[in-house]
């Protein structure tokens, strides 16, 4: 591909990506509280205020449902929403690789493993440090979400 045809879809890109955020930040997927979640958690960022309380419903190693609420920015919301759209159906070891795929392409740069599919949409976030944490929040909720199910299954 010539530089000139690349640059002519760096900005189609852009905005597609920016499509999926603005979306998911108005209208959030799986918004809302599970009615008998096997696991609920929530954490805040203190610097900004954004907030994220996630619910799963697992089967067996599984996580049959999720949901999240909260308060934040369009980044931290869209993260949150692509997050709980990307988790569900999927076994605890793929929600692992896929918590650990996405932390690296924001923190290390890494490039978008296949398997985040529209979560490759908050790449772009990497160029702005001071919104890693937006984006990263709903994840660190999902890592303790995963960490206090695995500890009521080891009782």
């Amino acid at each position: 591909m010539n530089l000139r045809r690349q640059q002519d879809e760096e900005p189609a890109l852009d905005e597609l990506y920016r499509d999926v955020i603005v979306e998911h930040y108005r209208t959030p997927h799986h918004y809302g509280a599970l009615a008998a979640p096997s696991v609920r958690t929530e954490g805040m960022n203190p610097l900004c205020g954004d907030e994220v309380s996630l619910d799963l419903r697992f089967e067996g190693e599984r996580v049959a449902e999720s949901a999240f609420t909260g308060q934040g920015c369009a980044i931290s919301r869209a993260s949150a929403s692509l997050m709980a759209d990307a988790i569900c159906d999927r076994s605890v070891p793929e929600v692992v690789r896929l918590l650990t795929a996405f932390e690296r392409m924001l923190t290390e740069g890494d490039e978008p493993d296949p398997m985040l599919g529209d979560l490759e949409a908050l790449q772009g976030v990497a160029r702005f440090p001071v919104r890693i944490k937006c984006a990263l929040l709903p994840w660190k909720v999902l890592r303790d979400a995963l960490d206090e199910y695995e500890d009521v299954q080891g009782e």
